[in-house]
């Protein structure tokens, strides 16, 4: 069971299981001593577990596994977020030094003969009927881990396997560091104001301040989003969006530092997956992944993806043709290169819809945004959010706690929203404590543990003074609300879960292509009057966003959405033909199987210097290998899961309807995985899902 420690002032706050964590008193010194402490725990609770005379029972075997395994989850998950949002030379030793006893903890545990026979005797016995559902599915999902973990295979195969995930962890960890000292490693300063001619001014304010906190004069543009991004966007020199494109696209290739080159270790990574998947008995690595998702073969994701190409093209070739045209006769650009395109469309953008990003951007100052936000959950599903105070890693960190109506908590999270040199780029949510029924301890009652979770961004931080002394709010583009909606989306996913049991509470045990379902459901809000009003503020002047800007954007929402769905197409179909057909021991590079792709799928083509794989941190460091076609595949469930709350907002007077939120929330993410996505969906829309949503949402109908 999960003891409370008390643990005395000074001692480790890793091994604290009592509250929230310690952040404020972390130190890299601590991570390996709590491993090997908790590493220890759990292999004395595995030798329990295993023994001949322990019954294949419920409470004799899985909880107390689960106890154990989920305090190292615990204290290993701070090492990893620390690791991703507050890196140091310090705390990636000691994380690249433990890596390699956790994976080969876990691996040690999928091979596991003794244990994989308690859950088939479980499962096999008359006590496993009287199990609850949740419980059932954790067996289910325990015995096909097992399979997937090697416990079937023969000695040698297993020391083999066990070889193969040790380098694969080690190697995505590398992969990850090398993109994010890459993306460091690059600045350019630049001089001359001239050459900043279309910049926005609190862009150039944050380029200013960068460069004095570097120690010289001028303006400090990198390579991390919030600079890089607007530059591309709004420079009228050609040359310098030229010149920041190519240092992006290239990062942790052979154009730069030889010891950040992420070639070789895609090379490796995909020879060692597929060992894996041939270890496994598949065909493929892809085949290896889809066990545990809704798909049901690579075939089919692929078909899927090629009939979304085929809607989509025409629409992406008239987007191109446009921009094209444009370009000639606008800007007097014969050629639109790589680096015009997202300047050329901001123009045809303003041009066409008479607004440009940056006039929207002025009306999303961070504390309306949250307000807005914030209100939206509490409207659909009768919560409340209020700040509050837990130790953070950083300064800018904030945290909330929601609660019921009955004034009980029943969630809490971080928010860290703002891009910095020692943060992986992308945004993110990643739990940090699980709901679950914690067992009585010395007589007391039952009690159970709230659920906490990180929601992480990489948006521009506050630059600037008001005219009164203080300090601006941060500005939010309307695509970082959406991102923000998004990440807040998974959050709940995780902090509204109802069920009970470790293994299935929450995002735990959700099919992969269908966790991006409540995610993808949230961004649906971005575009609602009712929502969007509530939620702005003119940073100078205090006036909410005009209905007549709105109107402007709601038009522009499905600008360019046809090249905008053949790239995520493009990276949809890479990924599962590189895990599926391609051949990783054959001459061909990932390189040159992208190059195919494009040529197949794109309509435009980026130069051959672009080195995308080498940033590919989704499929080669993150949880997507075979799955980035679930951002498609989960976007053809929430588009019809939001559109039952538009088929019933005619007769409620809009979307905002408190009756149909409680149905999602009792449906969806109150079940996490305690059963298959599909039958939450259903249960929630009433049918099957239908691709009609999406594709209308998109404006492809």
């Amino acid at each position: 069971m999960v003891v409370a420690m008390n643990t005395p002032k000074g001692s480790n706050p890793l091994l604290d299981f009592s509250g929230l964590p310690r952040f404020a008193e972390f130190k890299p010194e601590y991570v390996t001593p709590a491993v090997d402490a908790l590493l220890a725990e759990c292999r004395a609770a595995v030798a329990r577990a295993e023994a001949a005379d322990t019954p294949a029972e419920w409470d004799a075997f899985v909880a107390p596994l689960e106890d154990a395994n989920e305090k190292l989850g615990r204290a290993w998950g701070q090492a990893s977020h620390l690791h991703s949002v507050m890196d140091s030379p310090e705390l990636r030793e000691v994380y690249n030094a433990n890596l390699p006893k956790i994976t080969v903890y876990y691996a040690e545990l999928g091979q596991n003969e003794a244990l994989y026979a308690k859950y088939k005797a479980l499962a096999a016995s008359p006590a496993f009927a009287a199990l609850s559902p949740a419980r059932r599915k954790v067996v289910d999902n325990e015995l096909r881990g097992f399979r997937l973990g090697g416990a079937e295979l023969p000695a040698d195969k297993k020391a083999r396997f066990m070889q193969v995930q040790e380098e694969l962890a080690q190697l995505s960890t590398k992969f990850e560091e090398n993109l994010l000292d890459a993306t460091n490693d690059y600045a350019l300063i630049i001089d001359e104001k001239g050459e900043l001619a279309g910049i926005p001014d609190d862009v150039l304010e944050a380029a200013r301040a960068a460069a004095e906190a570097a120690g010289t004069t001028g303006w400090k543009f990198t390579l991390h989003m919030p600079s890089y991004l607007p530059v591309m966007q709004y420079a009228d020199s050609r040359e310098l969006r030229q010149i920041l494109y190519r240092a992006y696209v290239t990062r942790a290739s052979e154009f730069g530092k030889p010891e950040l080159d992420n070639t070789p270790l895609i090379a490796r990574i995909l020879k060692l997956r597929r060992e894996s998947a041939e270890l496994l008995g598949f065909k493929s690595y892809a085949e290896e992944s889809l066990e545990a998702k809704m798909a049901e073969s690579p075939r089919e994701v692929l078909d899927f993806l090629d009939e979304l190409a085929a809607r989509a093209r025409p629409y992406a070739e008239k987007d191109y043709t446009e921009l094209k045209t444009f370009a000639r006769d606008e800007l007097g650009l014969d050629e639109v290169e790589a680096w015009d395109t997202t300047y050329v469309s901001e123009k045809l953008s303003v041009a066409r819809y008479s607004f440009s990003d940056h006039e929207v951007k002025q009306y999303f100052p961070e504390p309306r945004v949250l307000a807005g936000l914030f209100r939206l959950i509490e409207t659909l599903y009768g919560l409340h959010i209020r700040e509050d105070n837990a130790p953070v890693w950083h300064p800018d960190v904030k945290f909330y706690t929601l609660y019921d109506r009955a004034g009980q908590r029943i969630g809490q999270f971080y928010l860290d929203l703002y891009a910095r040199a020692s943060k992986r780029g992308g945004a993110w949510m990643d739990d940090v404590i699980t709901r679950r029924r914690l067992p009585s301890l010395d007589g007391r009652a039952e009690g159970m543990q709230t659920p906490v979770a990180y929601l992480n961004c990489n948006f521009s931080a506050p630059v600037g003074d008001t005219p009164d002394g203080g300090k601006k709010p941060a500005l939010f583009t309307h695509d970082e609300v959406i991102t923000l909606f998004h990440e807040m989306g998974h959050g709940l996913h995780h902090l509204l879960t109802q069920i009970e049991e470790l293994g299935v509470s929450g995002i735990n045990g959700v099919e992969w292509d269908a966790v991006e379902l409540p995610s993808q459901f949230m961004e649906n809000f971005c575009w609602e009057w009712d929502v969007l009003k509530h939620m702005t503020a003119h940073v100078d002047t205090g006036e909410p966003l005009p209905r007549v800007l709105f109107d402007k954007m709601l038009a522009a929402k499905n600008f360019q959405a046809g090249l905008q769905t053949l790239r995520q197409i493009e990276f949809a179909s890479f990924d599962m033909h590189l895990h599926d057909d391609f051949d990783p021991n054959g001459v061909r590079t990932a390189q040159d199987l992208i190059d195919d792709i494009r040529k197949k799928v794109a309509v435009i083509i980026p130069p051959a210097y672009n080195r995308f794989p080498n940033n590919f941190s989704h499929i080669f460091a993150g949880g997507y290998a075979a799955g980035y076609y679930s951002y498609k595949w989960a976007e053809v469930l929430s588009a019809d899961a939001y559109a039952l709350f538009e088929d019933e907002a005619e007769g409620y007077g809009g979307v905002l309807n408190p009756e149909v939120g409680h149905r999602f929330w009792s449906e969806i993410l109150a079940q996490g995985g305690a059963r298959p996505a599909l039958e939450s969906f259903k249960a929630f829309r009433g049918r099957e899902p239908t691709i009609d949503a999406l594709l209308r949402h998109n404006g492809m109908a």
